[in-house]
C-alpha cells in the first residue's frame, strides 16, 4: 500500500473542521490532523496578503489522492485551495496498516 500526506489549508478552525471530518467519514481519509495559528503569507491577484489559516495533514492512500483533492475543493471556501499531496517513503508499518484499514469500504 502507498500511503500519501496530504497538506492543505483552511480560513477558520470551523471549516477545517468540516473538510476533515467528511474526508474521514467518506473514508478517503485515515486521520486528519488540524494545526490552528498558523500565518500565511502569500501573492493573490496582484496583491500580498497576510493572513491567519489553519494547516490540515490528511494521511490517505496513494489510489484515493484524486478523490481526496476533488472533494476538499468542492467543500472548500477558497477559489484555489493548497493541497498538496506528499508520498510517504517510510514509517511504522503498523501506522501504515492502519491507513489502509481506515480508507477501505466499510
Amino acid at each position: 500500500m502507498n500511503a500519501y500526506s496530504v497538506y492543505m489549508t483552511a480560513g477558520s478552525v470551523d471549516e477545517a473542521r468540516a473538510i476533515a471530518a467528511d474526508l474521514v467519514e467518506r473514508r478517503l481519509a485515515a486521520c486528519v490532523n488540524l494545526v490552528p495559528g498558523i500565518r500565511s503569507i502569500y501573492r493573490w491577484q496582484g496583491e500580498v496578503a497576510d493572513d491567519a489559516e489553519v494547516a490540515m495533514f490528511a494521511k490517505t492512500r496513494a489510489d484515493l489522492v484524486d478523490d481526496l483533492i476533488a472533494r476538499v475543493k468542492t467543500l472548500h471556501s477558497y477559489d484555489c485551495p493548497c493541497i498538496v499531496a506528499l508520498p510517504i517513503a517510510a514509517g511504522n508499518a503498523d501506522f501504515l496498516d492502519w491507513i489502509a484499514a481506515e480508507t477501505a469500504a466499510a
